[in-house]
C-alpha cells in the first residue's frame, strides 16, 4: 500500500523534525490496517513500525529526539499560554537553550494549578474543541481541552492500539463499562471499535446485575460472536461484577468474553484471578491518564510498566522534594507530552500523583529498551500512601472471599504505627484476621494494627473508587413476572 508508506513516512519525518502531524496520515494508517485485517484476517509484518510500537533506538538518536521534543513544547507554551510565559518570564528560562540535562529548571505543574484555571494551559493558536474531564475519584476532576486534530490523532492510535493490543477485529463486540462522563475515553473506544468493524455497546456503570445480564444475553447479530466478546473497564467495577458472578451464582460459561481490559486504576493479581475465573477471559491492564494522552504504559511478561517515550518525556520525582528517585525507589511520575501531538491543553512537568517503583537493576524482559517502572503503586497523599500503598492493600485484601468487593479500607494513622480498618461481610470471621496479618507481614506493610468491620458506620471514612461513579438504569436488574389473571 503505497499511500500507507508515504503516510509512514510523513508521520515518522514530523516526530524527527517536531512538525505539525497531519491527522489524515495518522488516520489512513489507522484505516489500512484495517483493510489489511479485512484481507488477510491479521495484521502484516509491519505493524511493528505503527505508531507506538516502535521498538529499540539508538541512544544517541533518541537523546536528539528528546532534546527537540523538549525544546519544542516548552517553547510552544511559554510563547501561547498564559501559565508557562508567566513562569518562564519570572524565571528567565530560555527553551532554546534547554536540554534533557537542564531540564529539571523547569517548575513541576501540580494538579492543583490545571484544576484551578484550565485555560490558562490553553494555547492562544489553539482551537479547543472537546473539554474532556477527569473522574474526579481523587479530588475536583481535572479539566483539558483537545483540538479536532488531537481527537483524531487520539481515536487513530486507539485505533491501532485496540487491533494490535486488545486483539478486536470484525465479528467481536465491545462493552464499554466506563463512566459516561469520561468523554474521551468513551469517544476513542467508540470510534476505534466501529472503524475496526466491530461492534460497540455502551454499557455504563449500571448495577453490576444488570451489567451481567447485558453481557450474557445473547445478540443474535448476523457476522457476530453471539454474545459481547470485550469489555473496557475500571478496576474497582470489574471487582464489582466479580461480587455479583460469585455471588449470583454465575458462571464463566454464561458469558462469551475473551478480553478484558483494565484501567483507571490498580488492578490486583487476585481480582485478575478471580475475574478471569468468574468470567471466563483474560484479563489486561495498562497505563493512561488523560492529561498525558497519548503517553502511556504497557505491562511486559516480567511485570513492569514500560512507558513510550514517543509521545512524551516521562520522570520519576519525589512527591515533595521533586529530587529524582534513585534504582529501587518509589516516586511520582511526572509528565509532559509532546507538542505535535499536544497542541491545546499544553503541560510541562505534569505532577500526575501516580506513585510508582523504579527497578533496582535494569530489565532484561521484551520491553527493555522501553524506560521501566513498577506497575501504578497508587496515589500520593501523603508519606503513608508510599510505607502502605493502594496496590499492596487491594493485593491483601481481594485475594480474600470474606472481604466483599471491591474492598473498602481506610488506613489510619497514630502511635504506634498505621492501623488498617477494613469492612469484612461478618463478624467474626473465624481465622480471616490472622490471614491477614501473616500477608501483610509477607508484603512488607508497616502495619501496627488490623481493624475488622461488618458496618461501615464504625470505620474510618474510605476513599471512593470509580466503580461509585453508579449510574442508574430505569430497568432492574431481573424483571419481576407479572401474574396473569383469567378474566371475571
Amino acid at each position: 500500500m503505497f499511500g500507507t508508506a508515504l503516510s509512514q513516512l510523513r508521520y515518522g519525518a514530523a516526530i524527527l523534525r517536531n512538525r505539525r502531524i497531519r491527522p489524515y496520515d495518522l488516520e489512513r494508517i489507522a484505516r489500512d490496517l484495517v483493510a489489511t485485517l479485512a484481507e488477510f484476517g491479521e495484521p502484516g509484518a509491519d505493524s511493528a513500525l505503527l505508531p507506538g510500537t516502535a521498538g529499540a533506538v539508538d541512544p544517541a538518536v533518541r537523546r536528539t529526539v528528546t532534546e527537540r521534543s523538549l525544546r519544542a513544547t516548552a517553547r510552544a507554551a511559554a510563547r501561547h499560554t498564559a501559565y508557562y510565559r508567566r513562569t518562564f518570564d519570572r524565571l528567565g528560562i530560555d527553551p532554546e537553550a534547554l536540554t534533557p540535562e537542564t531540564w529539571d529548571q523547569v517548575p513541576v505543574t501540580p494538579k492543583a494549578e490545571l484544576r484551578g484555571l484550565p485555560a490558562a494551559f490553553v494555547s492562544a493558536v489553539s482551537a479547543p474543541a472537546l473539554m474532556a474531564l477527569t473522574t474526579g475519584t481523587s479530588g475536583t476532576p481535572t479539566t483539558v481541552w483537545f483540538s479536532r486534530a488531537e481527537v483524531e490523532i487520539s481515536v487513530a492510535m486507539s485505533t491501532v492500539s485496540a487491533v494490535l493490543a486488545q486483539g478486536l477485529r470484525p465479528q467481536h463486540t465491545l462493552a464499554y463499562a466506563g463512566c459516561s462522563r469520561a468523554t474521551l475515553p468513551l469517544l476513542n473506544v467508540e470510534e476505534s471499535v466501529t472503524r475496526i468493524g466491530a461492534s460497540f455497546v455502551q454499557l455504563g456503570t449500571v448495577a453490576p446485575a444488570v451489567a451481567l445480564d447485558r453481557l450474557a444475553a445473547p445478540l443474535g447479530l448476523r457476522g457476530k460472536a453471539p454474545q459481547i466478546t470485550h469489555l473496557t473497564l475500571s478496576a474497582s467495577y470489574l471487582a464489582a461484577l466479580v461480587e455479583e458472578a460469585e455471588q449470583g451464582g454465575w458462571r464463566a460459561q454464561d458469558f462469551g468474553l475473551t478480553h478484558i481490559g483494565v484501567g483507571g486504576e490498580p488492578l490486583s493479581e487476585p481480582l485478575r484471578e478471580r475475574a478471569e475465573a468468574a468470567l471466563g477471559a483474560a484479563v489486561s491492564t495498562s497505563y493512561m491518564m488523560t492529561e498525558a494522552v497519548p503517553s502511556g504504559g504497557t505491562p511486559c511478561s516480567e511485570g513492569h510498566l514500560h512507558h513510550t517515550t514517543e509521545f512524551g518525556h516521562l520522570e520519576v520525582l519525589d512527591p515533595v522534594t521533586h529530587a529524582p528517585t534513585e534504582p529501587g525507589g518509589a516516586g511520582m511520575l511526572v509528565q509532559t507530552p509532546y507538542v505535535p501531538y499536544r497542541d491545546c491543553t499544553l503541560l510541562l512537568r505534569y505532577a500526575t500523583g501516580d506513585l510508582v517503583r523504579l527497578p533496582g537493576e535494569p530489565p532484561a524482559c521484551e520491553l527493555a529498551h522501553l524506560p521501566a517502572t513498577s506497575q501504578i503503586l497508587g496515589r500520593w497523599s501523603g508519606p503513608l500512601s508510599i510505607a502502605v500503598p493502594t496496590r499492596s492493600v487491594l493485593e491483601l485484601l481481594e485475594a480474600e472471599r470474606d472481604v466483599p468487593l471491591p474492598a473498602r479500607s481506610a488506613l489510619a494513622e497514630g502511635p504506634p504505627g498505621p492501623r488498617l480498618h477494613v469492612l469484612v461481610r461478618r463478624l467474626p470471621a473465624a481465622g480471616l484476621l490472622g490471614r491477614l496479618e501473616e500477608r501483610a507481614t509477607a508484603l512488607g506493610l508497616g502495619l501496627n494494627a488490623i481493624v475488622l468491620h461488618d458496618d461501615p458506620a464504625t470505620m474510618p471514612p474510605t476513599g471512593p473508587v470509580r466503580a461509585d461513579l453508579r449510574e442508574h438504569t430505569f430497568e432492574p436488574a431481573r424483571p419481576a413476572t407479572t401474574p396473569v389473571t383469567s378474566p371475571a
